[in-house]
């Protein structure tokens, strides 16, 4: 679909609004294409309606998205959530991301962030502390992996 590719090369060249406008006339045409819908909140997000992005990600993950659309489309919705405050729907967006994709580690990032949100900062810390010791290639992290492993878990034990 040639008008879906200029609408994303005007999103991607800063043209936020022809892209918004473009894609808004595309969901009258092709309501039930969930790349149109993507792309719609896409470029919602990036004109800063992030609360105006949430039904189009959500259609779009309804219409059946799929690949790496899929996957920047939770990691929006996730994020948007987020940002708005919405810290319980983040937190389940990136379980379920986590749950559908469990090598891809940045949800994994953006779920410790909406636990620190929900001040569950235990939790949060165990997921950096553990991703960092496992993707990590600094050599002095990986020295001390087993024991920031170890610790991820037990930041508030003192022992005697």
């Amino acid at each position: 679909m040639n008008e879906l590719k200029k609408a994303i090369e005007f999103r991607e060249s800063g043209k936020l609004l022809e892209s918004k406008t473009l894609l808004l006339d595309l969901l009258k045409l092709y309501p039930s294409n969930p790349d149109v819908w993507y792309q719609c909140a896409w470029v919602h997000d990036l004109l800063e309606l992030e609360r105006e992005a949430i039904p189009y990600y959500q259609k779009a993950l309804e219409l059946g998205l799929q690949d790496e659309d899929r996957k920047g489309a939770l990691l929006g919705l996730g994020s948007t959530y987020r940002v708005l405050g919405m810290y319980e729907q983040s937190k389940v967006i990136f379980e379920k991301a986590i749950h559908e994709y469990p090598e891809d580690n940045e949800y994994r990032v953006f779920l410790a962030m909406a636990k620190y949100n929900l001040k569950e900062y235990d939790q949060a810390m165990e997921i950096l502390l553990k991703l960092l010791s496992e993707t990590s290639s600094d050599t002095g992290i990986q020295s001390y992996k087993k024991a920031i492993q170890y610790y991820s878990n037990k930041l508030d034990k003192v022992w005697k």
